[in-house]
């Protein structure tokens, strides 16, 4: 066995790279805070400022433009 006492599932000596892991996670988990999430006092506001343009180009050919002149109310 090893120095610590550690051994794996199998009863063999623990290795120092699963030493340090067992040492650093323990570590790790001493020091571990807690943490607490609250809502917030007030709503959360989102400004967003967005400019929309929409440019819409049409093409028309000589018969269809003839057609809408002679009939305006049509659209």
């Amino acid at each position: 066995m090893s120095e610590t006492g550690l051994t794996t599932d199998m009863g063999r000596p623990t290795t120092t790279r699963m030493k340090w892991t067992i040492a650093i996670t323990g570590l790790t988990m001493a020091l571990t805070g807690c943490v607490s999430i609250n809502a917030p006092d007030k709503p959360i506001e989102i400004n967003l400022n967005i400019n929309v343009k929409q440019e819409v180009v049409y093409r028309l050919d000589n018969q269809a433009k003839t057609v809408i002149q002679s009939n305006p109310g049509i659209f």
